[in-house]
């Protein structure tokens, strides 16, 4: 069994899904894509369960996004778009993630038509869970239950039936731009409910089966301000 630790090690590149659910979309006011579109984290940014809190940087704006991980397995390139078994296969664990995100960093640089790869990339901002064995998932990750909460109170709630575009089609169109490889992590989106948190907050977050939660699926991380030379200053 995958530990947390050895996730880590081997973690060439976490590629996220963005805009994958409706709600979401709309809460953010975003445009709906045509087709499903990534970015990039990179794996400096994991944070392993009890290992601190999640640092938040002076002057930034962090909100949270609750998603579903999928850790790859095996080598995948040019995967087809309907080879559900295929991309189910590729999938060695799945993990829950939050994914954080320095929201204004974001708006300034999307203002400004520049990347946004700092708002998403600071240390700490993508806090892991600990592996969860593929077989308690498979066949179905696209009918679990995703939820996040910020001092106890539910701010994400929703099911991964709801995505845009499902495991199989990410896995695909992703396989067609750069080859998947053993250890990377594939991030599938977050459903609506996202929001910012501060120094002093618990950020708790999971998912359940068939109203079930599944054990090792469980985040709990504190929120605490950032030492050091970094501060946000809006330009």
């Amino acid at each position: 069994m995958a530990s947390a630790a050895s996730i880590r090690a081997n973690c060439r590149k976490v590629i996220c899904i963005g805009r994958n659910y409706a709600d979401h979309i709309a809460e953010l006011k975003n445009a709906r894509p045509k087709q499903p579109f990534f970015f990039l984290k990179p794996p400096s940014s994991l944070l392993l369960p009890g290992q601190g809190p999640m640092l938040k940087p002076r002057g930034v704006t962090v909100h949270y996004e609750v998603e579903l991980g999928l850790v790859i397995g095996k080598t995948v390139r040019d995967m087809h778009a309907e080879d559900r078994e295929g991309a189910l296969d590729s999938i060695e664990n799945y993990l829950v993630a939050i994914d954080m995100t320095a929201r204004n960093v974001q708006d300034e640089a999307k203002r400004k038509g520049l990347p946004w790869s700092i708002a998403k990339g600071f240390d700490t901002f993508l806090p892991i869970s600990n592996p969860i064995p593929r077989q308690k998932i498979h066949p179905r990750p696209d009918n679990l239950e995703l939820w996040l909460s910020v001092n106890k109170q539910i701010k994400q709630r929703d099911n991964t039936n709801l995505m845009l575009y499902n495991i199989t089609r990410q896995l695909s169109d992703i396989s067609r731009v750069m080859t998947l490889e053993k250890g990377d992590i594939v991030l599938t989106g977050t459903p609506k409910g996202v929001g910012p948190v501060v120094a002093g907050d618990r950020m708790s977050a999971g998912v359940r089966m068939d109203g079930k939660e599944i054990e090792e699926g469980r985040i709990e991380v504190d929120v605490v301000e950032r030492e050091g030379p970094y501060e946000f200053k809006e330009t």
